[in-house]
């Protein structure tokens, strides 16, 4: 897992870094990782220009270092200031010395624009120089204009083709508008250490620290899932969870359509025959041998369904995957909280941005962070918050880390039915052992890793069962992810892309 950290978080780690060494130390260590940046953007430093757009703070200082190493180079660098106007500026000649503008104008024609006006501090709105058409930008620390927590970015902020950060990741680099204006980002150690962070983001060698293996001494029922799914023209939600689960590992499954409504059900599931009314105890008997159950999927929001599946929460003593239908059966923030204090085991509530206003009572906003936080906090249940970035939130805000993210999805991933696919997953996940708030995380990133490995156009989900089997079977050994090539046939197998389109329907 990679760190991720706050502005606050990394605001103690240069303080207390600074207690060891100096401040001129680190911004050298830092203009210069920035300048070897640019050297590999620029393909060496000889006559190439590059103009720094340089603020009053640390990332300015950041950006002069840089163009004095660049200039050592060979290259030609103009350091223009970030708060003065750009177009009064340019008659400044070539070299490193300050004094000319880089306001809202426009920047001179060059081969590299090193972006150092505002970092992590910054808040508030920026609009930034217009750079010359096809000029590479490089980033430090986070594109100027782009809240370093929240992704968002109110302005004409920078748009980067790359971003140096230092120590570690930002929150803002990962959601909203941060990914798209930060381009490839690289993290540059610089000396600076902190404490455990509250967040982490997932990577594939994850998969095989997290996820157990199975024992020789595994039966069918070891790793069982209750599944209570489906209604008469939505037989399919229950198919796709059911066929998550299975990929992911579940050795039996035991399906529960109310109604028995007839359907091309998988052959391998086990179907409990259940009434149309009144199922809740038939279901719970039936997954009496079940490690972990999921709830939800096209079961339907009629208020004689919304009971049942109440009761099927308040009865599981097993972990409950709370997705679809079953979040409305919750109710408000309130009333979900009232329910799940009655259970014992975990709950996982797994809402794309509409089911988290129903609950909640308002949207989530651009912080994925703080608003899993927020909801799991308010009902005691770890929080699954589906997005381009899926952040995934503990009850217990003292937990270290509280927050895990996923973000290895693709766009193509925002398709009917890929929902149901990551219920069954976690479900699966669960009955195999792993904690559930790291099941959830996990399953998320996986959902996303099996996607990106799948056709960019026409992703449908029935699609990712048999994507995620094949990832799983390279993923969950460790030091196998180079394997992934030939096993899955491509060419990607360190999942760089941030954005994860868990899901947004």
């Amino acid at each position: 897992m990679r760190p991720v950290l706050t502005r606050d978080e990394m605001r103690a780690a240069d303080a207390a870094a600074l207690a060891t060494v100096s401040h001129e130390t680190l911004v050298t260590r830092a203009g210069t990782a920035v300048a070897q940046a640019a050297l590999r953007m620029l393909g060496g430093a000889y006559g190439r220009r590059v103009v720094v757009v340089a603020g009053k703070g640390s990332n300015g200082a950041d950006g002069r270092v840089a163009g004095g190493v660049l200039a050592r180079r060979g290259a030609l660098v103009r350091v223009l200031d970030a708060d003065a106007d750009a177009d009064a500026g340019t008659g400044a000649g070539a070299g490193t010395g300050a004094g000319a503008g880089a306001g809202a104008g426009s920047l001179p024609p060059c081969d590299l624009v090193i972006d150092g006006a505002y970092g992590t501090g910054f808040r508030g709105r920026y609009d930034a120089p217009r750079v010359p058409a096809g000029t590479p930008v490089l980033a430090i620390d986070v594109p100027s204009g782009v809240d370093s927590d929240s992704g968002a970015a109110p302005g004409d902020a920078v748009s980067a083709n790359a971003t140096v950060t230092f120590a570690a990741l930002k929150p803002g680099l990962l959601q909203d508008e941060g990914p798209v204006r930060s381009g490839t980002v690289a993290v540059a150690d610089i000396g600076v250490g902190f404490a455990p962070p509250k967040a982490m983001l997932l990577e594939d060698a994850d998969v095989a620290a997290v996820l157990p293996s199975r024992p020789r001494h595994v039966n069918k029922w070891t790793h069982a899932v209750g599944v209570a799914a489906g209604s008469a023209g939505m037989e399919g939600a229950a198919v796709l969870c059911t066929r998550g689960a299975m990929a992911a590992g579940a050795g039996m499954i035991r399906l529960g359509p109310p109604g028995d409504p007839a359907g091309a059900w998988p052959t391998e599931a086990v179907r409990m025959h259940l009434p149309a009314q009144g199922w809740s105890g038939a279901f719970l008997e039936g997954a009496a041998k079940c490690k972990a159950v999921v709830i939800g999927p096209g079961l339907g929001t009629s208020g004689a369904v919304a009971e049942e599946i109440r009761a099927v929460i308040a009865g599981a003593p097993v972990p409950v995957v709370i997705d679809a239908d079953a979040l409305t059966a919750l109710g408000d923030a309130g009333a979900a909280r009232t329910l799940l204090d009655k259970r014992s085991a975990p709950s996982i509530l797994t809402p794309h941005d509409g089911e988290y206003e129903r609950i909640a009572g308002s949207a989530p906003g651009p912080d994925r962070l703080v608003a899993a936080r927020w909801l799991a906090a308010a009902t005691g249940a770890v929080v699954l918050l589906k997005g381009p970035l899926t952040a995934v939130a503990a009850p217990d805000s003292s937990a270290v880390p509280d927050v895990l993210l996923a973000g290895a999805g693709v766009p193509s991933l925002a398709t009917a039915g890929s929902g149901d696919v990551l219920s069954g997953i976690i479900g699966a996940f669960c009955a195999r052992g792993v904690p559930a708030h790291e099941a959830a995380a996990l399953a998320a990133h996986v959902h996303g890793r099996a996607a990106s490995l799948g056709p960019a156009q026409g992703l449908v989900a029935g699609d990712l069962p048999g994507l995620l089997a094949r990832l799983l079977t390279v993923l969950a050994v460790p030091d196998a992810g180079a394997e992934l090539v030939e096993v899955v046939g491509v060419r990607d197998v360190a999942g760089r892309g941030h954005s994860a389109g868990v899901d947004r329907g």
